[in-house]
């Protein structure tokens, strides 16, 4: 019985690290996310973020748009809040679907958009789901679509 014993454990020995190592390489990253403490939908985004696998660090501040001026995306491009991820700006109600791809593809970019607060998206679920674009803004300022939601 010791032989079996002592070839599980060098097994399990063999496979933890490597097991290990493919958990770290999985897990998501952080996202700290600059937002009004009086702002429920940025709770709910905040919210849907944790629901999905993301650790936020949530920070109230005085006037969250000066994150997002740090961080290089344009005021017309602007919503409630401002997160941040792996250098990565996100802008809004980014669903988290996009962030992960985000994450997966990493383009040379400042990040990602959703202006506005639309209807539908996440934070802002209500019985009207209003279309929506999720925008890359790249390096160079300039945005292009990188989903569209809704009809």
């Amino acid at each position: 019985m010791q032989r079996r014993t002592l070839l599980q454990g060098a097994l399990a020995a063999l496979l933890l690290p490597a097991a290990a190592a493919k958990a770290a390489k999985n897990a998501l990253p952080v996202i700290d996310v600059y937002k009004s403490a009086s702002c429920g939908c940025c709770h709910e985004w905040v919210d849907h973020l944790r629901a999905n696998g993301f650790t936020v660090r949530a920070v109230d501040v005085p006037n969250p748009s000066d994150y997002r001026a740090k961080y290089g995306i344009p005021d017309d491009l602007g919503s409630c809040h401002t997160g941040v991820v792996a250098g990565y700006a996100l802008e809004g109600h980014v669903p988290v679907a996009e962030i992960k791809r985000l994450l997966a593809e990493r383009p040379k970019a400042r990040g990602l958009t959703v202006p506005g607060m639309p209807m539908g998206s996440p934070g802002m679920e209500g019985a009207r789901k209003d279309p929506y674009d999720v925008l890359l803004v790249q390096a160079d300022g300039r945005t292009r679509v990188y989903k569209h939601y809704g009809a």
